[in-house]
C-alpha cells in the first residue's frame, strides 16, 4: 500500500474538484478574474509549456516580475511537474542578479516586460537555455499565446514531502546572498500554521502587495490562501493609495494582509487614510524587521491592531504570531511559537539561557529549511543538533512570550556592554519630528564602538543630537544613548522593507567624517 503521510497534494486541482466555481484570483491590475476550476486549467497549461521545454523534476524555473495572478500560476505549475520555482528579486541590478542566476541554474525564466533590459543583459552573462516575456496584465505576448496553444497537464506528478519546491536567495543584508531551500512540507506545515495562528478560511480574502519572490509576501497569505481555498487579490506593486482603496471596497472584502512597519508608516500618513474602513479586515500581520510600539498604538487608535509575527525564508515565514486578543497588553513581542514548530533561546557557549536573558534564536521543526543551495560551509555554521540558528537575538518571558531584540550582526558592543539598535530605536521612534530612524555602531576610540542615530525627519522638522538624547534621558541608560546622528533623506532598504544596516555601517563614518 502506498505511504501517504508524505504525499503532496495539488492544492489547486483540489478546491478545483471540490469547489470549482469558487474565486481564486483577483488580478488589480487588469482586472482579470478566476475560479479554481480556471486556475487549475491555466496552471495546468503553463505546466505543459514547461515540458515542452524539457523541464523536468528538480529543475530550476525562474521568474523576474511584479505581482501578478500569473506568478501564482506559474508557480503552481512548477509544482505540478515536480520542478523548483526560482525567485527573483527585481530590485536587483543585471550584475547582482548574475551571480544567483549562475548559481541557481534555472532552465527557464519567465521575463515580466517591464524587466526587459534587465533580461537583455541577463542573456549576455549568464546561460539560461529560454527566456519567455509575459505582461502581467494578460496581453498578447509569448507566454499567452503559449498557453493558449498547450493541452493541459492536470495531474501532479508523485512528490514527497522533502522533495525541493522553491529557491528563494537570502535579502543579502550582510553581502552576498545565499539559496535557501524550501520543501514541499515546509509549505504545508507553513500552510497550517497560518491557517490555525489567523483563522484564514475558505471565506478569507487576502491581500497580497508585498512582493511575491519574497517568503512573506508568498506565504503571508498567498499560498495558504490557495491551501485553504480562499481568495488572494494580487497587487502589482506597493501603493499606498490602491491599497487603502482595495481595503475599503466592501465587495472585494479583503480581510487579511502582510505589510512591513514601513508601509503601515506610509499608509498612515496618506489622504484616504481618513475615509477607509478596516471593519472588515480580520488579521493585519507585520514583518521584516521589529514594530515600533508607537506605531501599533497609532492604529489600535484607528481599530485596526497590528500582529506582528516572526518569520524567515530558512522558516518559511512561520515561527511566531502574536495573537489580537493579546494585544496591547504583550505589546512589542512577536508572540508564541506556532502549533508545528519549537524556538529556544541559547547562549553563545550553546547552553539554554534562561527566560528575560537575551541570545540567539534557535528553531526546529517541519517549516525548517533542510540548508543552503550549494553552500556546504554555511550549512555546517547554521545547523547544530537539528537546530537552525537564526542569528537574531531574543528573549523569552516567563509566560513563554518572545521578544526579537535584533540581528546578531546589528547588535554593537560599546564599553564591554552590548547595545540592542531596535530598543534605541523604539523609543526615538515616540518623537513626532521622526519618520524613519535606524541605530548602528559605529568606530569610536574610546568606547571601541559608538550608537549613531540616522535619521529621516517629517517634512519642515529638524532636531539635533542634544534633542534625541534629551528623549532617551530616563527611557534608555546613558551607556545606550546615541553619541552621534545623521540626517537623511531616505533609508537604504531591500524589496521587502527590511533596513540595510550594513549599507548604513560602510557609509555613515565616511560622511561623519566630513
Amino acid at each position: 500500500m502506498p505511504d501517504y503521510t508524505h504525499e503532496v497534494v495539488d492544492w489547486i486541482g483540489f478546491h478545483a474538484a471540490a469547489q470549482p466555481d469558487k474565486l481564486a484570483q483577483i488580478d488589480l491590475a487588469s482586472g482579470r478574474r478566476f475560479t479554481y476550476l480556471q486556475m487549475h486549467d491555466r496552471v495546468g497549461r503553463i505546466a505543459a509549456v514547461l515540458k515542452a521545454h524539457g523541464v523536468k523534476k528538480g529543475d530550476r524555473v525562474g521568474f523576474l516580475a511584479l505581482n501578478s495572478t500569473d506568478i501564482m500560476e506559474i508557480i503552481f505549475a512548477t509544482w505540478r511537474i515536480g520542478a523548483v520555482s526560482l525567485a527573483l528579486n527585481f530590485r536587483l541590478t543585471a550584475e547582482e542578479l548574475e551571480f544567483i542566476i549562475n548559481d541557481a541554474a534555472p532552465s527557464i525564466i519567465f521575463i515580466d516586460d517591464v524587466f526587459a533590459e534587465t533580461a537583455d543583459a541577463l542573456k549576455q552573462i549568464t546561460s539560461v537555455g529560454h527566456w519567455m516575456r509575459f505582461d502581467g496584465v494578460g496581453g498578447d505576448t509569448e507566454f499567452e499565446r503559449a498557453i493558449k496553444d498547450a493541452a493541459a497537464i492536470l495531474e501532479m506528478i508523485e512528490l514527497a514531502t522533502d522533495d525541493m519546491c522553491l529557491l528563494m536567495y537570502s535579502s543579502g543584508t550582510t553581502g552576498r546572498p545565499k539559496g535557501v531551500i524550501v520543501t514541499h512540507g515546509m509549505m504545508l506545515w507553513s500552510a497550517v500554521n497560518c491557517r490555525a495562528g489567523v483563522g484564514f478560511t475558505e471565506q478569507s480574502v487576502n491581500l497580497s502587495f508585498m512582493p511575491l519572490f519574497h517568503i512573506g509576501g508568498l506565504n503571508v497569505f498567498a499560498c495558504p490562501a490557495a491551501y485553504a481555498g480562499g481568495t488572494s487579490v494580487i497587487m502589482r506593486i506597493v501603493d499606498a493609495s490602491a491599497i487603502l482603496e482595495t481595503i475599503n471596497d466592501a465587495d472585494i472584502g479583503v480581510t487579511h494582509f502582510l505589510a512591513v512597519p514601513a508601509i503601515y508608516n506610509g499608509l498612515r500618513q496618506h489622504p484616504k487614510i481618513e475615509s477607509t474602513d478596516f471593519s472588515r479586515v480580520e488579521a493585519a500581520l507585520a514583518g521584516a524587521e521589529a514594530v515600533p510600539v508607537e506605531l501599533v498604538k497609532w492604529w489600535i487608535d484607528k481599530g485596526l491592531i497590528i500582529q506582528e509575527g516572526y518569520g524567515m525564508t530558512e522558516t518559511a515565514a512561520s515561527s511566531t504570531l502574536l495573537r489580537r486578543d493579546e494585544i496591547p497588553h504583550k505589546l512589542g513581542s512577536a508572540g508564541c511559537a506556532g502549533m508545528h514548530g519549537k524556538m529556544a533561546i541559547f547562549r553563545d557557549d550553546g547552553t539554554p539561557a534562561p527566560r528575560g536573558e537575551p541570545g540567539e534564536l534557535w528553531v526546529c521543526g517541519p517549516t525548517i529549511t533542510p540548508g543552503y543551495w550549494n553552500r556546504p560551509e554555511a550549512n555546517k555554521e547554521c545547523f547544530v543538533d537539528g537546530w537552525f540558528k537564526t542569528g537574531d537575538i531574543a528573549r523569552q518571558d516567563e509566560e513563554g512570550y518572545f521578544y526579537i531584540e535584533d540581528r546578531l550582526k546589528d547588535m554593537y558592543i560599546s564599553a564591554g556592554e552590548n547595545i540592542y539598535p531596535a530598543e534605541i530605536e523604539n523609543v526615538l521612534y515616540e518623537m513626532q519630528e521622526i519618520a524613519e530612524v535606524a541605530i548602528i555602531g559605529i568606530p569610536d576610540e574610546k568606547w571601541g564602538e559608538a550608537g549613531c542615530a540616522c535619521v529621516v525627519f517629517r517634512q519642515e522638522k529638524n532636531l539635533d543630537l542634544a534633542d534625541l538624547v534629551a528623549h532617551c534621558k530616563g527611557r534608555l541608560a546613558t551607556y545606550k544613548q546615541p553619541t552621534h546622528m545623521l540626517v537623511l533623506d531616505e533609508l537604504p532598504r531591500n524589496a521587502t522593507g527590511k533596513v540595510l544596516k550594513y549599507q548604513l555601517r560602510q557609509s555613515v563614518p565616511k560622511k561623519l567624517m566630513r
